[in-house]
């Protein structure tokens, strides 16, 4: 009995470590196929997927970008300018309002942004004020040399605040100003024919814009 049993244990222990063996070699199998898969690029779809995110993303921080306040609206409202002589009288007036309110604030002894936004205001409305007789004078038409009537009408009220209190009105009426203006700018533009005009609108327009995000961020940071 015991002779004849010494063979079965044998075969049994070769079957036993042949299966061993075939486990071993199915669990390499698969980590072989598993690394392959987790090295190779993804294809179709899924391979689009990073690109699309980041369009996505794209897309987001362009609209994010554009949510902010416009900066003109040919819609908006805007001051006078039926025709191209009007708008230059506009413009002109538009000129006078921020140099001389400007004169105004540094006479007060404004600060910081409100000093910076002053001072500012009468080196580049001078600029346009000296392009702008240049246009005038080809056409014909005499511009105003001072604020016009509503601007005027505000000095008493003006005159009257001092400290913060001014600065932070100085800084509002700036904003208002200039949104006013860039409107009345992107407006014209679309409807006169002038060349002349059409290359003031586009030089000073920039600049205009320019103003009023000063005026907004001045005003933002007094309230």
């Amino acid at each position: 009995m015991v002779r004849s049993s010494l063979p079965l244990f044998a075969i049994m222990g070769t079957l036993s470590l042949a299966a061993c063996g075939d486990a071993n070699k199915a669990t390499e199998t698969t980590a072989t196929t598993d690394t392959k898969m987790a090295n190779t690029p993804a294809t179709g779809a899924d391979a689009a997927a990073p690109d699309k995110m980041t369009g996505d993303s794209a897309a987001m921080s362009s609209t994010a970008a554009s949510s902010g306040a416009a900066m003109g609206d040919a819609n908006g409202p805007t001051g006078p300018h039926k025709d191209d002589k009007e708008f230059m009288m506009t413009a002109a007036h538009s000129d006078q309002n921020e140099v001389q309110q400007s004169k105004m604030a540094l006479a007060k002894g404004v600060t910081g942004m409100a000093k910076e936004m002053a001072n500012k205001m009468i080196t580049d409305h001078a600029k346009s004020t000296a392009d702008l007789k240049k246009i005038a004078a080809k056409k014909g038409v005499t511009l105003p040399t001072d604020m016009d009537a509503e601007h005027k009408a505000m000095v008493p009220a003006m005159e009257k605040l001092s400290g913060k209190e001014f600065e932070a009105k100085y800084l509002s009426q700036m904003q208002a100003d200039h949104q006013k203006t860039a409107n009345t700018m992107m407006a014209h533009e679309k409807m006169t024919k002038d060349a002349d005009l059409k290359a003031f609108i586009g030089k000073t327009l920039p600049v205009v814009q320019q103003h009023l995000a000063m005026a907004r961020k001045g005003s933002d940071m007094k309230m």
